[in-house]
C-alpha cells in the first residue's frame, strides 16, 4: 500500500513535470529588432527609440540617477474588445539580469506612465524609464494575461553629436 503511494506520488510528479515543460514551449519567446511591431495577445507594441541621460532636468532640482537613466519610447496599442491594463516591462542584460521600469516619471518629457489603462482601438505611448547601467539590453513584454512573452532587442548606442574639442595651443578658427 505505502509502495503503491510512493509510485502514484512519482507518477503525478513526472506528469506535472512534463505537462510544465509543454506548456513552457507551447509560446516560444522571440526577439525582435528594434521598430519592429510585436503582436502579443491583443496588445501590439513598438519601440521607436531609445536614449541615455545622465541627469533629468537642471540645476538643484535635477533627478541624478544611480547609474544612467535610459529612455525607451514605446507604443502599445489594445486591438482586443475590452479595456485593458498593459504589463509592466522589463530590461534584460546579457548576464540576466533584469531592470524593472521607474515608477516615478517626474521631468521626463513624454513619460508614457506607470499604470497603463487602455482602451480598446486605442494607445498608450510616451517614454518608459530605466536607471540602469549603459549596455546592451532586451526589452521584455508580456500579453495582457502574462502567458506571452517576447523579446526587443535595444542595441546599445550613444545617438549624441560629439562636442568639438579645443586643442591647447590652438587658437580658435
Amino acid at each position: 500500500m505505502r509502495n503503491s503511494r510512493f509510485c502514484l506520488l512519482a507518477a503525478a510528479t513526472a506528469l506535472s513535470v512534463l505537462l510544465s515543460g509543454c506548456s513552457q514551449s507551447k509560446y516560444p519567446v522571440r526577439t525582435y529588432p528594434l521598430g519592429d511591431r510585436v503582436e502579443l495577445g491583443h496588445i501590439i507594441y513598438m519601440v521607436f527609440e531609445r536614449q541615455w541621460l545622465t541627469q533629468i532636468g537642471e540645476g538643484v532640482s535635477a533627478r541624478i540617477p544611480q547609474n544612467r537613466f535610459f529612455l525607451v519610447r514605446m507604443s502599445a496599442t489594445n486591438s482586443g474588445g475590452s479595456e485593458l491594463i498593459l504589463p509592466n516591462v522589463v530590461l534584460v542584460d546579457d548576464h540576466g539580469n533584469t531592470y524593472d521600469e521607474l515608477s516615478n516619471g517626474d521631468g521626463v518629457s513624454g513619460w508614457i506612465g506607470y499604470l497603463r489603462q487602455v482602451k480598446p482601438a486605442e494607445a498608450a505611448q510616451g517614454n518608459l524609464l530605466f536607471d540602469c547601467p549603459p549596455q546592451h539590453y532586451r526589452l521584455r513584454i508580456t500579453d495582457e494575461e502574462r502567458d506571452r512573452t517576447a523579446l526587443i532587442d535595444l542595441p546599445l548606442s550613444f545617438d549624441t553629436e560629439t562636442p568639438e574639442i579645443p586643442i591647447p595651443g590652438q587658437g580658435k578658427k
